[in-house]
């Protein structure tokens, strides 16, 4: 099916919000750490108590999320989650003490938890099997590049001898959730669904619930691939890798940023270029390259501080783990986030999401607690277990191809005429085939 006009104005306005939201975001994330530890004098532990709360709030929440969005749809619950997320955002920018700034933290990390699930349904309802790839890369994308401006942007804001400049931070991120919940409010929403079962058409609510996803047998393996992914990657660039860089590596605080910034430009750059490579590939087989390129990042890592090369050659070895997991990053955007919708069944979609969510928000909890002290201390095994997390990503991958439909597995199929589909059922696992017209009529 192609993408009609109604559908891809949809899209636009929803990639539009989301874009204008991370970029909101990237004024504050950076700089969270330093506003509650030094500009609000609250101390380190506070700053880590607050960053582990965003992750408890939204492992509270997530796995009531699904259900509200398949029950409500995911409008509203995406624009009551973006006033939750404003409040907390701006309660977080005028809190001094250690209990408002707890519970600001709490509301906001509750707020953007939910957004997530929710924008990842409304792209789904506005998008074909075949068109569904590009639409979430081009999220992926705008995402990156919104976070990207709105960090250099608030670095030219903060003084940490100014705390009304932080407090101008965090309303300009409070500003921008209200954008995102105006913009979505305004999104004219395809009257016919887009694929059969992403969207219930008769009043009927979601049937099976958590028992019917765990009976899914692709699905459950999806979540562990997922988990395993977010715990050897995003899980560790804040902690793990981080700590490993300055103790192992001896390179500066600073150039972390760099590093970052450079994960950041290779998703920029890369995306669209990538994207070309492997929306006409297996699914399965992209993300098992991608753990052969992290595979082979943390090997530089390694070299980096484990090789007693010159301090130079350190700092480009780091700075190159950081783009090659930006490479990786790349190549599943197009491929994981699909890949939950299309294994989602008859109005399960917010629920699939939401689950798939709750799998990461665990292996961003999990990661910097096992890596942090391992990437500070331990930095020999730290480097080889990571290297066997990253090949376990392939194994898993492969493996879970085994169990996706050819068209799951590679939507470009969708587009070829074919008068059977095979759809993966989530009941007993199995494969069911049903009729369908030519991809010309749909």
């Amino acid at each position: 099916m192609s993408v009609t006009r109604e559908m891809g104005a949809a899209l636009r306005r929803i990639q539009l919000g989301s874009a204008l939201s991370a970029f909101g975001v990237g004024f504050t994330v950076p700089y969270l750490y330093v506003y509650v530890a030094q500009v609000r004098d609250l101390g380190a532990g506070t700053a880590g108590v607050v960053l582990a709360v965003f992750a408890m709030a939204a492992l509270a929440v997530l796995p009531f999320t699904g259900r509200a969005i398949d029950r409500r749809g995911p409008m509203p619950v995406l624009i009551v989650s973006a006033v939750v997320a404003s409040v907390g955002a701006a309660a977080l920018g005028l809190s001094s003490n250690v209990t408002t700034t707890v519970l600001s933290a709490a509301v906001l990390g509750a707020g953007t938890a939910v957004m997530s699930p929710a924008l990842a349904t409304m792209l789904v309802w506005c998008s074909s099997t075949a068109t569904r790839t590009r639409a979430f890369a081009m999220q992926f994308f705008l995402q990156n590049l919104g976070l990207g401006i709105g960090g250099l942007v608030g670095g030219q804001i903060v003084d940490t001898n100014r705390p009304e400049t932080f407090t101008l931070l965090f309303l300009i991120e409070a500003a921008m959730f209200i954008v995102l919940g105006v913009v979505a409010a305004t999104v004219r929403m395809p009257r016919t669904p887009v694929i059969a079962d992403a969207r219930p058409t008769d009043g009927s609510t979601a049937k099976g619930g958590l028992r019917a996803l765990l009976s899914h047998r692709a699905m459950v393996q999806l979540c562990v691939l997922g988990f395993v992914l977010f715990f050897a990657c995003y899980g560790q660039f804040e902690s793990g890798l981080a700590a490993y860089g300055t103790e192992a590596a001896g390179i500066e605080p600073s150039t972390l940023g760099i590093a970052l910034a450079a994960n950041t430009a290779v998703i920029v750059v890369a995306q669209f270029v990538v994207l070309r490579l492997v929306e006409r590939r297996k699914r399965s087989r992209v993300i098992a390259s991608v753990g052969l390129i992290w595979a082979f990042a943390w090997i530089v890592a390694g070299y980096a501080g484990l090789g007693h090369g010159s301090q130079t050659m350190a700092t480009a070895a780091m700075i190159s783990t950081y783009a090659l997991f930006g490479l990786g990053e790349s190549m599943l955007s197009p491929t994981v986030a699909p890949l939950v919708a299309d294994l989602a069944p008859e109005s399960m979609v917010g629920q699939y999401n939401s689950a798939f969510a709750l799998v990461k928000q665990l292996a961003l909890a999990v990661g910097p607690a096992v890596g942090g002290p391992m990437g500070a201390s331990l930095h020999g095994p730290y480097i080889v277990t990571f290297v066997l997390f990253s090949l376990g990503i392939t194994v898993l991958a492969l493996r879970l191809g085994h169990r996706l439909t050819p068209v799951q597995d590679q939507p470009s199929l969708a587009a070829l005429p074919s008068r059977v589909v095979a759809v993966s059922r989530p009941e007993a696992g199995m494969v069911a085939e049903r009729m369908s017209e030519p991809a010309a009529a749909r």
